[in-house]
């Protein structure tokens, strides 16, 4: 976020998809043992994740992932200013700390979140 100036979706043209397509691919060859893709269009994300024998780790790129990650403070509501798209707070409305991280491995386990139409491009 901070490399781009702000929250910015990547690969969301032909070109910069075949690019991260092309990367990730490279990056899994030369040894990667894991990739994280953050704010890419969900089915480009699902695409890198089939085309791959590495795990794909996804934040704000859909459920097409092998695996859903979230800062904590953006998981818990303790951000300043508007989070981004794909943070849910999953403190509001549990009754503890401990009650809103097993409700976030609970609801990415049941493939509810991240859900497609609130917390993906």
């Amino acid at each position: 976020m901070h490399a781009l100036g702000g929250y910015r979706v990547q690969g969301r043209d032909e070109i910069s998809a075949t690019q991260l397509r092309k990367d990730a691919a490279e990056l899994a060859a030369a040894g990667a043992e894991m990739l994280v893709l953050e704010m890419v269009p969900a089915a480009l994300a699902r695409d890198i994740t089939e085309a791959l024998t590495i795990p794909v780790i996804g934040i704000g790129a859909g459920v097409g992932c092998s695996g859903q990650v979230l800062v904590l403070h953006d998981m818990l509501g303790l951000t300043f200013g508007k989070p981004a798209r794909f943070v849910r707070d999953f403190l509001d409305g549990a009754n503890s700390i401990e009650a809103a991280m097993k409700q976030y491995v609970a609801d990415v386990k049941a493939g509810r979140f991240p859900d497609e139409s609130l917390h993906s491009f």
